[in-house]
């Protein structure tokens, strides 16, 4: 069960209670003996690598040895610090001070924060189970995702999603809420691993919303010297024979020729270019809202050939 207090950074600004906390000193002293995990936004990090934090009735301080937590105790880098400048962050209230100038304010946690969303929710998934995440930063080799409190869990290119893609940008952007799928969690690392494919459909769920004799926009994916892969949808993708005059990323107009279930082949055919569109975010989970949980994933159809599946149960 996905526990609300918990969640990547940023969606507790709205929460009532913790708007409340923000509203007042006699809020924030509630929050910090209770414990609960209230959110602000950085506005400054100071030559200390302090992190200074709007708390709405006050400001807040992260020192620097408390802006994360990791098992292993190491520091978090420099430039980790400094990029949060503008960006929500969740803490814990350690305590509240009054500075030379009579002024009040917080001295905040995040590391604390991070830990117990790690001890009493990360570790406790299992396998399969689906949960919120947010996408803050994207390579050549995945994106980085924010799986509660800011914890960060790296999500590869090859598990974004079934259609070949050249860079995580071509699906994600920063900031961006996702769903994802926890592949594993290791305690002793407190890394999480999680995936995403499987949320995007099957190739027979994603095939059913075309037929032969259509033509569609298309988006081209990987060119070969045997042909060009297009992709009808992020988890589907189609055949067309090799044309020079086209490249990776352009968006076409294709005709289909024919779908070939128990082979998973589409065969396509170019007909023009298209004016580009960006792709990023335009997407459909194959899930209902309520689903939390899957053991066994299988994109391929029965019978086919060649089968493509992922286990979650043990």
């Amino acid at each position: 069960m996905i526990d609300k207090i918990y969640l990547p950074e940023g969606y507790l600004l709205d929460d009532e209670a913790v708007k409340e906390a923000r509203a007042s000193h006699a809020g924030l002293e509630r929050a910090m003996l209770s414990g609960m995990i209230v959110e602000g936004t950085v506005t400054l990090c100071d030559g200390g690598l302090n992190l200074w934090v709007d708390l709405g009735c006050m400001r807040g301080l992260i020192p620097r040895d408390e802006v994360g937590y990791t098992p292993d105790g190491e520091k978090q880098k420099d430039i980790a610090i400094i990029s949060r400048v503008g960006k929500p962050v969740a803490v814990v209230v350690q305590a509240i001070s009054v500075s030379d100038r009579g002024e009040s304010y917080a001295i905040l946690s995040r590391r604390l924060a991070q830990k117990a969303c790690l001890e009493s929710y990360l570790y406790q998934l299992k396998a399969g189970d689906i949960i919120p995440a947010k996408v803050t930063h994207l390579e050549h080799f995945g994106a980085f995702v924010d799986v509660g409190c800011g914890v960060a869990s790296l999500l590869s290119i090859d598990c974004i999603s079934v259609s070949r893609i050249s860079h995580p940008r071509d699906r994600f952007y920063v900031g961006m809420p996702i769903k994802a799928v926890v592949k594993n969690v290791d305690r002793e690392s407190g890394r999480v691993y999680v995936t995403h494919k499987e949320l995007l459909g099957t190739w027979e769920e994603n095939a059913s919303h075309f037929t032969v004799g259509q033509t569609v926009m298309g988006v081209v994916r990987s060119i070969e010297d045997y042909g060009v892969f297009i992709e009808l949808a992020p988890n589907l993708a189609g055949l067309a024979e090799y044309r020079a005059d086209i490249k990776v990323g352009d968006t076409v107009a294709v005709y289909i020729k024919n779908i070939i279930r128990e082979r998973m082949k589409i065969k396509l055919v170019i007909i023009d270019s298209c004016r580009a569109e960006n792709t990023q975010g335009k997407f459909s989970y194959f899930i209902s809202p309520e689903c939390c949980h899957i053991d066994l994933w299988q994109y391929s159809p029965h019978g086919s050939g060649k089968v493509i599946e992922s286990h979650f149960s043990a």
